[in-house]
């Protein structure tokens, strides 16, 4: 081929470069291809051209965030509060005070509780509760979702972009975050499963 090809800088840690994007790439470069070596090096590189734009494309929270969210009242207790994960098969819920977010409840919260210390491994906790019986939860049963939650909750708001999220996730070590407007009422959620939906591999646990 007579265009040599720029080089590509380092592909970022969980980019992925898709069929369609291979195949955008291909459409990209005139005259047959015969697949030598060179052929091979210019569609990768328009490859991951395309991968990259689409994986740091702006996209707002409201764009992929969930809508229907389950939340909780700061006054309910905390057997309310897993009945309600339970029921909708979540591991968090945002805390609301009437409308307005205060805060957030993760199944690690629970665990936390239930141990002696924080950072306990689940399976500890699994193993003084089949050694001690249900004593491990009783504290829970004095307390409500104001007193268990992580607060204030780290939020964002509905014209976030993607990329931010993304990297506020990974500073903070979360899993998701309550959008809110500029009122603090909740508008939905967004988690890293939404996150790789949305394009971004390396949001995996």
């Amino acid at each position: 081929m007579g265009k040599e090809s720029q080089p590509a800088p380092p592909p970022p840690p969980g980019l992925e470069i898709g069929s369609q994007d291979i195949l955008s790439a291909m459409k990209e470069i005139p005259g047959y291809l015969d697949i030598t070596p060179e052929d091979f090096k210019a569609i990768y590189l328009r490859a991951y051209a395309h991968a990259l734009e689409r994986l740091t494309r702006v996209v707002p929270a409201s764009q992929i965030m969930t809508r229907q969210v389950s939340a909780v009242q700061t006054g309910d207790s905390l057997e309310k509060v897993a009945a309600v994960m339970a029921e909708r098969r979540v591991s968090g819920v945002p805390v609301l005070d009437g409308e307005t977010v205060k805060g957030v409840i993760s199944e690690k919260d629970f665990l936390d509780a239930m141990g002696a210390q924080k950072g306990r491994h689940f399976m500890e906790v699994v193993a003084r509760c089949l050694d001690e019986g249900p004593c491990l939860a009783n504290p829970l049963r004095v307390q409500n979702a104001g007193q268990l939650m992580q607060a204030p909750a780290i939020s964002v708001g509905p014209d976030n972009p993607t990329t931010e999220i993304a990297e506020l996730f990974r500073q903070k070590n979360i899993n998701r975050a309550p959008v809110v407007d500029k009122q603090g009422r909740l508008l939905g959620i967004v988690t890293r499963a939404d996150l790789l939906a949305a394009g971004y591999p390396a949001m995996s646990p």
